[in-house]
Formats: structure tokens, C-alpha cells, sequence
């Protein structure tokens, strides 16, 4: 099924049936979320991967999913010009409640793109400092030099609550492969976040812009010959294990929810809950 409280390879022969119920079901479980911890007051996903992979869209997806209606609160481009990246400082998004002051127990950080070469897009050194609390808010990366404690945005002190307790990454399911300098960068971000204990994730977005049969029905995703070849392929290039990879179709031209499109975020969105939430119970 669906729900992600059991880990489960993503190329299972058939859709999980009864998809609506589980998907009510993952969503309560997100709504009653909290840390394992009382001294961490929200988990923190951190969010990497190439440029226009599809992060700052699959938090506005998930917002989407959790609120009920489609948000556009991390900015997102729809087209990336020379290959940059849109987003450019360090910004933490929260999901408001139905109450006005109110936030899920749960934040997504989103950074600029990996990019090709040096001297573009993040730095690896930048993602490790993020990983360890140190990158503070609004924090504007620069692409030729890393931060340091010298710097105003440098975090001297975090909190439990400043350190990533998930790292995620965003590949694009409909991109050519990806560059060897660019997955130089990504292996050597999952070597520190293994160095730190910090467990991963892989999301892998617009699947359903490269499959026609994907496309024509988004419950293919799961009997694709094709996403099966993407996923294993991904698994082989990043060493990220099968069955820690997900599919989603992220919330791109919609102006209403998709109750098919619900349900691999929340799968998603809970097995991410569920891996930082063991991390910060080992704090």
C-alpha cells in the first residue's frame, strides 16, 4: 500500500488498492506528527539536487497537500534560464495550520541547485555547514566562495532544532543524465550526511513527463517499465537504495488537487516524517 510506515521498493507490480483510503489515513498521520523528542521542536528536511529538479515545487506540493488547497509559497520558476538556479539564499518554509499562528512540527529547507562545474550553484561545503545548523536564515549563497565563521550568516551555535534530520534529494525524472561534476558534488553531500548519521532520501520528480504511459494515468507509475529503469538507474549512480526512492508527480499547472497526485506526495512526505523522526530519537 500507499502509506510509507513500512519501507517498500517502488517497483511493486501493482497501484495499492484502496489508494483514497490510505491516503486519508497518511494524512491524519501527518496532522498528529510531532518529534520524538520534546527538546526539537521541528524536524528539519533538507532539500538538494540539480537545478530545476523540482524542490521548491515539491514543497509548495506538499503545502498543498497538507492545506487542502494549492499554495504557491516557495518560489518556483518554470523555465531555468542558462541552467542557473532560481533559488538563491537559504530559507526555511513552514505549513501554517487551520489556525492563523499556528505551524506543523515540520519545516522544509530549500537552497540553490546543484550545478555543473566550478564556481556555480551550491557548495558542497555549504551543504555540510547546513546539515550541521550552521548556515543561518536568509543566508545568500555565493557560488565561489563558502561560507565561513567569519561571515554574518555563519551559525556559531545551533540548536537541535537548527540541524537537518533529513536530507532529501530532487532528481528529475525527465532530465538527460545527469553530469559526471554534478554527481561528483551529490555523492560527496551523502558522504557527509552519512559522516553525521543524517538518514536520506531520494524524490524523483516528472515521471510523468517523460513516461506517455505514466502521463495518461499517474497509477502507472508503480507498473512502468520505464520509471523502474529511471529509479534503478539513479540508484546505481547516487548509491541511494531502491527502496529509498519515491515517485511523485509534483502540483506544476493544477489549480485543483489530484486525488492520485495526493497520494504519492503524502507517501512520501510520510516516510520522510518517519526517517527524521528516528534520527532525532538518536540525538
Amino acid at each position: 500500500m500507499l502509506a510509507a510506515s513500512r519501507v517498500k521498493t517502488v517497483v511493486s507490480n501493482l497501484f495499492p488498492a484502496h489508494w483514497n483510503r490510505n491516503t486519508q489515513y497518511d494524512l491524519q498521520y501527518v496532522k498528529d506528527f510531532k518529534p520524538e523528542r520534546d527538546a526539537v521542536r521541528q524536524l528539519r528536511v533538507l532539500l538538494y539536487g540539480p537545478v530545476g529538479a523540482g524542490k521548491s515545487s515539491f514543497i509548495n506540493s506538499v503545502s498543498s497537500v497538507v492545506r487542502g488547497k494549492i499554495v504557491n509559497t516557495a518560489l518556483a520558476s518554470a523555465t531555468n534560464y542558462e541552467g542557473a538556479s532560481f533559488t538563491k539564499k537559504y530559507e526555511t518554509h513552514k505549513i501554517r495550520k487551520e489556525s492563523w499562528n499556528s505551524y506543523y512540527p515540520f519545516v522544509f529547507n530549500d537552497i540553490m541547485g546543484v550545478e555543473e562545474g566550478s564556481g556555480r550553484g551550491v557548495r558542497v561545503e555549504d551543504i555540510k555547514l547546513a546539515m550541521m545548523g550552521h548556515v543561518m536564515e536568509n543566508y545568500t549563497f555565493n557560488p565561489v566562495s563558502s561560507l565561513s565563521p567569519s561571515d554574518s550568516g555563519y551559525n556559531a551555535a545551533p540548536s537541535l532544532d537548527d540541524r537537518v534530520h533529513v536530507l532529501v534529494c530532487v532528481c528529475s525524472g525527465n532530465t538527460a543524465d545527469i553530469s559526471d561534476s554534478v554527481l561528483q558534488k551529490m555523492r560527496e553531500i551523502r558522504e557527509a550526511a552519512s559522516d553525521l548519521g543524517i538518514p536520506q532520501l531520494l524524490i524523483v520528480t516528472k515521471l510523468d513527463e517523460a513516461c506517455p504511459e505514466t502521463e495518461r494515468d499517474l497509477q502507472n507509475i508503480y507498473k512502468s517499465k520505464f520509471v523502474k529503469k529511471k529509479l534503478t538507474q539513479l540508484s546505481c549512480e547516487l548509491g541511494i537504495p531502491l527502496n529509498c526512492i519515491l515517485p511523485v508527480k509534483n502540483y506544476s499547472h493544477e489549480t485543483s488537487q489530484d486525488a492520485d497526485v495526493d497520494a504519492l506526495i503524502l507517501n512520501a512526505l510520510r516516510l520522510i516524517l518517519d526517517f527524521g523522526n528516528d534520527f532525532i530519537e538518536k540525538l
